[in-house]
């Protein structure tokens, strides 16, 4: 099977919604699936992540880190990290588990370098979206990190299933765009429970013009990408500003300019991007 009527195999599997995924997927998805019910209080919360210590330790972390922690207060039990957090903060950390595992079976070397840079991408586009929907567009800063959790699950998806397809990812990586992405990202949108107003900003980032100074969410985690300081291997938006032009994007916000927001949030940015890369 040549690596195109893979790509539409793998597709037309995801449209009959046969998503493959590895077994510690599936008991995180069951996670997220117990967060997401409304019934889910602090308490139950906390247990549910105590019985993960990986995601134990990212929970607390998170609750120490700069942009959560305006106090200053360390504090070292999960269900104090829950109380601090919320319940959609918590989603937002059980779907980048989600999200990172989808390529932790991978064996090939080349493959596992693009889901490394993957991961880099995404943590950097989430901690910025974070930062920029709190001091900039003023949309909800957890809503957008989550946004920028998942902004290309679908290209760990595809990558996931290329140890299952050998070759399919040795030519132009963007090929499974044409010939099979909308599908498969909708079908694991769908299977990870992502609101409709997120996977709308996402396909807003996906064929939107960048708009100066950013107003929605979309506008948001587009600003975010462009900013993340390590690139997408899968992707390459039409008119995506270069890492180098990057740099120089800067408008006024109120009596400042992004530019001065971002170094003044240097430290939040960063402590959100080292707990999410843990």
């Amino acid at each position: 099977m040549d690596r195109l009527e893979a790509f539409k195999t793998i597709a037309a599997q995801a449209s009959r919604g046969e998503l493959a995924f590895p077994a510690n997927v599936e008991a995180s998805i069951k996670l997220q699936q117990a967060l997401v019910d409304p019934d889910c209080h602090v308490d139950l919360a906390a247990r549910l992540i105590q019985a993960d210590p990986l995601l134990a330790a990212r929970t607390v972390a998170i609750a120490n880190s700069v942009a959560y922690n305006r106090s200053g207060t360390q504090i070292s039990s999960v269900r104090s990290a829950v109380q601090r957090l919320g319940v959609r903060t918590l989603q937002t950390l059980v779907a980048a588990v989600i999200v990172r595992q989808l390529g932790s079976k991978l064996t090939d070397p080349g493959l596992r370098a693009k889901v490394a840079q993957l991961w880099e991408h995404t943590a950097h586009t989430a901690a910025l979206a974070q930062v920029i929907a709190r001091r900039v567009t003023h949309v909800d800063p957890d809503t957008a990190m989550f946004a920028g959790v998942v902004h290309e699950v679908g290209a760990f998806y595809m990558l996931s299933r290329a140890g299952d397809f050998p070759g399919l990812m040795e030519g132009e990586p963007e090929d499974w765009i044409e010939h099979g992405e909308a599908i498969i990202s909708a079908r694991v949108f769908e299977e990870l429970m992502v609101p409709e107003h997120v996977v709308d900003a996402v396909a807003a980032m996906w064929t939107g013009m960048r708009a100066l100074p950013p107003e929605t969410l979309g506008d948001t985690l587009l600003l975010a990408d462009d900013l993340a300081a390590v690139r997408s291997p899968m992707h390459t938006r039409p008119g995506a500003t270069t890492p180098q032009a990057a740099r120089t994007i800067d408008f006024a916000v109120g009596d400042g300019t992004l530019q001065a927001i971002l170094d003044e949030s240097k430290n939040e940015v960063q402590s959100l991007y080292a707990v999410l890369m843990l």
